[in-house]
């Protein structure tokens, strides 16, 4: 297999090439983060990191500072789609929890659309991140491949030296066995297509997620799991 190299991105061309791939991925309409503000940003502390494989970017990932010094919030993750496969997306994540822990950073943070299985399945089973807290229409109306029901997302934080996520790291994919009450909000298998060809019907199933999570949150549970079968939910702990 050919090397994958892990680094931070370096000089305005790679950074251009990172602006273009937005376009690609999440198609024309969506607004892209421009190349001379990643930049800027990476000046003063944060990360856009690239997946390489001979000096060609595959994938980055675009992470800035907050007003706590041991969290980052993670903006932005793409791969081209000739590249998907190949592990990227975590390797991607890997390299930004070994960035961010080498420089004092504790917590990542980041948004997903929790009716996205392929994105559920990385954050929450493959990375071991954490969710209790849901945005409305986080965005607002959006284009490119995100239009078509509202944008609404689940809050992930991503506790880079808890023991679930250390578990995962080093190749655990075992369904967790935590204490606590437990609840499951099931992924439509038609969401992502109704987006595409049937909004109406989008919106509706966002509209029942929704609801499910909000009051499962105000419940006190915590999205601890996902599982990627073909009966595809989210596994909600309550502690205590």
């Amino acid at each position: 297999m050919t090397a994958i190299e892990y680094r931070p991105l370096r000089g305005i061309q790679e950074f251009k090439a990172a602006e273009e791939m937005q376009r690609t991925v999440w198609g024309e309409g969506d607004k892209e983060d421009p190349f001379d503000l990643m930049m800027v940003v990476q000046n003063e502390g944060g990360l856009v990191g690239g997946a390489f494989v001979e000096g060609k970017l595959l994938g980055y990932v675009f992470g800035f500072p907050t007003r706590a010094a041991d969290v980052q919030y993670s903006h932005r993750l793409a791969v081209l789609p000739e590249a998907r496969g190949l592990g990227l997306g975590a390797g991607l994540k890997r390299y930004q929890r070994r960035w961010c822990l080498e420089n004092g950073i504790r917590v990542i943070r980041w948004t997903y659309d929790p009716l996205r299985r392929t994105n559920a399945a990385l954050n929450i089973r493959v990375l071991g991140a954490e969710a209790s807290t849901y945005y409305r229409d986080f965005y607002g109306e959006m284009a490119g491949i995100n239009q078509g029901a509202p944008s609404d997302r689940l809050r992930v934080d991503w506790v880079l030296d808890d023991p679930v996520v250390e578990s995962r790291m080093a190749g655990n994919r075992d369904p967790l066995l935590l204490a606590g009450e437990a609840r499951t909000i099931a992924v439509p298998a038609d969401f992502e297509e109704a987006m595409r060809t049937d909004p109406e019907r989008a919106t509706a199933l966002r509209l029942e997620s929704r609801a499910l999570f909000e009051a499962a949150f105000a419940d006190g549970f915590v999205v601890r799991d996902f599982d990627p079968s073909a009966l595809t939910y989210h596994l909600l702990r309550r502690p205590g």
